[in-house]
């Protein structure tokens, strides 16, 4: 497999610098993903990880929530491991502004004669982390620029990259006022997930798939993100997003891209990127009957979440990607808060064999791939029912990937955390197709339907149900 970076090559020393070090993501999402780099022996020999933010924490102290983190949401680390991880876990607080840097080029500095008198002989790259909202965005990148931390460094985005298509173009402008391209990892952790990349590897490594990949065999194509989660103590946040923000104008658009994309000449970083970028431009803007959106009932009873918020909790979708391979093939789109189950998955369904055999099921051949964990991938087929009769049945193979030979998976966040490390953007998007993404979104956004309430634990508003047609939603059933 062709990647955009040699996974062999010894990394530099490198510095690492997470603003936001303090928030909900980074306590979720990044702490546990570099801990987990680290107990598997992939980061660089020499290495720092600095936190930022506005509080005056100490060293100790942020060692502390950074162990926390760590045994909350992955496991406790034993204690020698833990000694060697935090040797290397600094922090520097006051924020960090284009004004005032606060303590952290004093810290920055301290940790450079550490590292060389470490034996580190060379100057550690910078890797800066922005696990923060995105409106400050704007104002981080210039602060790296006007204390001397831009030049070289690589910048990780959280998404959303933007709110709007302005807003999106905005922050377009003052990043590369400051940083070029190459320097820019906006992150989608979805396009980080084991079976997501598997989407197109399994495809192109496979010519049984690969012939049937378009709209002469498959039917349609669901990708489906319920989740049984309420938003927990995010209310500020999500209040200002929703569901449209969150999640399918980021994570669902790319997964539809991975599925929709033509075959690039290599799986190089400039080659994947460049196919994935020109098919989410094939998509067509969604239309205002082609979208659900919906509430689950208690939503504006949340702590920190208006009286009278229409913000969208679940939103369902029925893009149409409009090239020769996928043209008249619906994309059904679907995610939600506090619904009846939490999977993430995409199915093929394919279309019934022309032949003999009458009543097939609608789902009776269906390409499924689970992108929760370690992933697995899922063949359902229409068989004979064994035994004296002929009725049909629909029978599962399933292959748990963490069962391949020499499986040895990463978490999302640890993989994209590799891929900043070893300077490989395969799987990061570009300004281009963020540009398509706003496009497509642009009618949904403007002119948004009215959001339908929901009872907690359903699948969502009624009105979703329709949207597949005579296959249903492959999860959850019909309401």
């Amino acid at each position: 497999m062709t990647t955009g970076a040699d996974r062999h090559a010894p990394l530099p020393p490198t510095l690492f610098v997470l603003f936001g070090s303090t928030g909900d993501l980074a306590a979720r999402m990044v702490l546990p993903a570099f801990y987990q780099l680290f107990t598997a022996g992939l980061l660089p020999e020499h290495w720092a990880l600095v936190g930022n933010g506005r509080h005056a924490l100490s060293d100790d102290q942020f060692r502390t929530h950074t162990r926390d983190a760590i045994t909350e949401h992955d496991q406790a680390p034993d204690d020698d491991t833990w000694r060697e991880f935090v040797r290397h876990v600094r922090y520097a607080g006051r924020g960090f502004t284009p004004d005032d840097p606060g303590e952290l080029l004093d810290v920055l500095a301290e940790v450079r004669r550490v590292m060389a008198e470490g034996g580190s002989r060379e100057p550690a790259a910078l890797v800066h982390y922005l696990a923060l909202p995105p409106v400050t965005f704007a104002d981080y990148t210039r602060a790296l620029g006007a204390h001397g931390l831009a030049e070289g460094a690589r910048v990780v985005y959280e998404k959303p990259f933007g709110t709007s298509r302005r807003t999106f173009e905005e922050l377009d402008v003052a990043v590369h006022d400051v940083l070029d391209e190459q320097q820019v990892y906006r992150i989608d952790h979805f396009l980080g997930k084991e079976n997501v990349q598997n989407l197109h590897v399994l495809r192109f490594a496979n010519g049984l798939f690969e012939g049937v990949w378009n709209a002469e065999h498959v039917a349609q194509v669901q990708i489906d993100v319920p989740e049984t989660l309420d938003i927990d103590n995010r209310a500020r946040f999500y209040d200002a997003t929703g569901a449209v923000l969150a999640m399918l104008v980021t994570h669902l658009f790319q997964v539809a891209a991975e599925v929709a994309l033509e075959p690039p000449p290599t799986l190089g970083a400039d080659d994947l990127q460049t196919a994935r970028e020109s098919v989410i431009a094939a998509f067509r803007p969604l239309a205002p009957g082609d979208v659900v959106l919906g509430q689950y009932d208690g939503y504006r009873a949340v702590d920190g979440v208006a009286d009278d918020s229409t913000t969208d909790t679940f939103v369902a979708a029925r893009l149409w990607v409009d090239t020769d391979r996928w043209r008249g093939v619906p994309f059904l789109l679907r995610t939600g808060k506090r619904m009846g189950v939490s999977k993430q998955w995409v199915s093929l369904v394919f279309r019934a064999a022309d032949g003999p055999i009458a009543g097939v099921p609608p789902d009776g051949t269906v390409l499924s791939f689970d992108l929760q964990g370690n992933g697995a991938i899922d063949l359902a087929m229409t068989v004979k029912e064994p035994g004296p009769g002929s009725e049909l049945g629909v029978g599962h193979t399933t292959l748990p990937l963490q069962t391949v030979p020499h499986a040895a998976p990463l978490a999302p966040y640890a993989r994209l955390l590799l891929d900043v490390l070893h300077g490989d953007r395969s799987l990061f998007t570009r300004p281009d197709g963020l540009a398509h993404v706003w496009a497509v979104a642009g009618p949904l956004l403007d002119d948004p339907p009215a959001v339908q309430p929901y009872a907690p634990g359903s699948m969502g508003p009624q009105a979703a149900q329709r949207l597949p047609g005579e296959f249903g939603w492959l999860i959850g059933g019909a309401e």
